[in-house]
């Protein structure tokens, strides 16, 4: 039986990681579908419902009012974020969320299988609520 992966995501501010141990015991960081070994934590939404997560929403932030960045600025405070495009509200909690699933659907497509567990780490300074 093969042994259970768990991801190890770090939910940054403005990039993101994830990871996981392989069987010989090293540390493979997984590529985001653009090649790079972090994604930027940005999520933009589009009119048609289409959100956008990563790369590809850090380069439209410009261009789309509709973008969200550095959100975890904002975890354990009752702030939410308007995205006009779609008139609906967003915790920071539902953009990390967001984040997250992009990692681990990126992550499970590299290692060829669904993933059931992953860590995700905060920074030591965080509280409860947060």
């Amino acid at each position: 039986m093969a042994k259970e992966i768990i991801l190890g995501i770090d939910l940054g501010t403005t990039n993101s990681v994830v990871s996981y141990i392989q069987s010989d015991g090293n540390v493979k960081v997984i590529p985001n579908p653009e090649g790079t070994m972090t994604t930027p934590s940005v999520v933009g939404f589009k009119a048609n419902g289409e959100i956008i997560v990563g790369n590809a929403a850090k380069r439209q932030a410009l261009t789309n009012p509709d973008t969200v960045s550095s959100i975890k600025r904002l975890m354990g405070t009752n702030e939410k974020v308007k995205i006009n495009c779609i008139n609906k509200e967003f915790t920071p909690q539902e953009i990390s969320a967001k984040i997250l699933a992009y990692m681990k659907s990126y992550a499970e497509t590299n290692i060829g299988h669904p993933i059931q567990k992953a860590v995700i780490t905060v920074p030591a300074y965080f509280n409860d609520a947060q």
